[in-house]
């Protein structure tokens, strides 16, 4: 028993003890806590103040910043003001002095105007005193003068009246032209024709005209790598996504075309695959020229031909003459005369292929001399073919004499093929019709003296009477000659008609 109380009381010593010491531990964390939020709170009052003097430190420079602008506003207004100041004192003087010379120039022209007054006054009495000493002396009324002034006046006027209409129509004849110059290139750059385009040009279209400035290169290197590379000029002006290649040999022509269609489609364009893409369209051009050859021959019913006749076939493809392709003329002509050989019981073989081949000299006749049958025999002489089909090109114009059937037939459908409408020009005797009608219609009117058409028929200078038409006269009679043959005759192009009315004096010194 007295053993329990014992553990009792060391239990209950023991946590008396606990509990001293716990609040002796909190007071202990709690003074702890305390010094620690002190220290912490003088630290953030240090911080403050020195941020506090930083503020106050920007803040003074700021305002130092802000007055030195002020300052330099001021100073820059106060200079610009005194600028304008000086300005308006020069515009005020300047404008004091004009006042001044105003004011002069009044006073002088207040003078003149009075002078001009009494002047006027003077002529008047002048006037009146002249008009009755000319009744006087030409015993003349005041109307039958002014009747006389008025004739000379209206003369005077008419010979005015033409000065202006000459000048008047001088200006219009030059707008004119301008104008028609203008309609003219603006037509022949949007729509050139098939006869030029196959001779002279080739146009390759663009996708955009900024291809142009790639065509062109730097400094223009490219261009002159392709007109080097094919002999063909590229002509690269303002007409929109067109350029034009220009040269009198269609196969350079037909390279370039296709050199620059190539470059065009692959976008690389650059000197060193200018000179590529030409050397790869003259192998194509090649190609295309023996596939026309073989075409044209197949298309004739001709076999057997040597391959440089089929090339020289192919070429004539790019060819015309009278405005007609010569190889399409000249499987025309083989065709007709194969069918005046079977109607005429010939050799219809003979005919078609002399037919197919006579123009084969104009493949080459601009590197050879001689006209062009004479040359196209020579190449045929050595190929093989047979003395009647040479026959056959050689006398199709009559430099030799034909020595078959065949050779005559050949040279009628030649004929006949290349006058078809608009091959040839128009004959003589419709041209000196044309020419006389012309002459006959100026000399129908009054007054003329002779008459002539000049320029093939393109003018007719008309010489007048000048007695009987005067300057003004003369305008008009160039008019109504102009209506006339307008409404009489009809002639290509236009005629220009000019009237000359001239008058001489002739005298004699003895």
């Amino acid at each position: 028993m007295n053993g329990l109380i014992l553990r009792i009381i060391e239990i209950v010593a023991a946590i008396t003890v606990g509990l001293f010491l716990g609040y002796l531990l909190r007071q202990h964390l709690m003074e702890s806590r305390i010094r620690s939020a002190k220290a912490e709170a003088e630290r953030l009052l240090r911080e403050a103040k020195t941020k506090s003097k930083e503020m106050i430190l920007s803040a003074k420079d700021e305002a130092i910043r802000i007055r030195n602008e002020a300052e330099k506003e001021s100073k820059r207004k106060r200079v610009d003001l005194q600028r304008e100041e000086r300005h308006l004192r020069r515009r005020r003087e300047a404008l004091d002095r004009r006042i001044i010379r105003v004011e002069a120039r009044e006073r002088r022209l207040s003078q003149r105007e009075s002078k001009l007054d009494r002047l006027e006054k003077e002529l008047e009495v002048l006037y009146r005193k002249r008009t009755q000493e000319l009744e006087r002396i030409s015993n003349l009324s005041e109307e039958e003068a002014k009747e006389i002034l008025l004739k000379a006046v209206e003369e005077e006027a008419r010979q005015d009246m033409a000065r202006v209409i000459r000048e008047v129509e001088a200006r219009a004849k030059e707008e004119a032209d301008r104008r028609a110059r203008e309609i003219i290139t603006l037509a022949i750059q949007r729509c050139a024709s098939e006869h030029v385009a196959e001779t002279t040009v080739s146009v390759v279209p663009l996708p955009s005209d900024e291809m142009k400035g790639r065509i062109i290169g730097r400094g223009g290197r490219n261009i002159r790598a392709i007109e080097k590379a094919t002999g063909v000029e590229v002509v690269v002006d303002d007409t929109p996504e067109v350029v034009t290649l220009s040269s009198f040999d269609p196969l350079r022509r037909e390279v370039a075309r296709v050199a620059l269609t190539k470059l065009i489609l692959d976008g690389r364009i650059h000197p060193g695959r200018i000179e590529e893409v030409v050397k790869k369209s003259k192998e194509e051009v090649e190609a295309l020229i023996m596939e026309e050859g073989e075409r044209a021959a197949y298309e004739a019913g001709v076999f057997g031909l040597p391959p440089e006749i089929i090339k020289l076939l192919g070429k004539l493809k790019f060819r015309t003459s009278y405005g007609q392709n010569v190889l399409m003329h000249s499987l025309e002509t083989a065709h007709l005369a194969g069918i005046m050989a079977a109607e005429l019981g010939a050799d219809v073989a003979l005919a078609k292929k002399g037919g197919l081949l006579h123009d084969i000299g104009k493949a080459v006749d601009h590197r050879i001399e001689g006209p062009h049958a004479l040359v196209g025999a020579e190449i045929a002489k050595p190929l093989g073919l047979s003395e009647e089909v040479i026959n056959c090109i050689a006398a199709h114009h009559a430099e030799v004499e034909p020595k078959c059937v065949e050779a005559i037939l050949v040279e009628a459908a030649d004929a006949v093929s290349g006058a078809r409408p608009g091959a040839r020009r128009e004959s003589l005797e419709s041209y000196l019709k044309r020419i006389k009608a012309l002459e006959e219609v100026a000399d129908s009117f009054k007054g003329v003296a002779e008459a002539y058409a000049i320029q093939a028929g393109r003018e007719i200078r008309i010489i007048v009477k000048p007695e009987e038409i005067d300057d003004l006269a003369a305008i008009r009679l160039s008019k109504e000659i102009a209506k006339k043959v307008e409404e009489t005759l009809e002639y290509p192009g236009q005629i220009k008609v000019t009237v000359i009315r001239e008058t001489r004096a002739v005298d004699y010194a003895k």
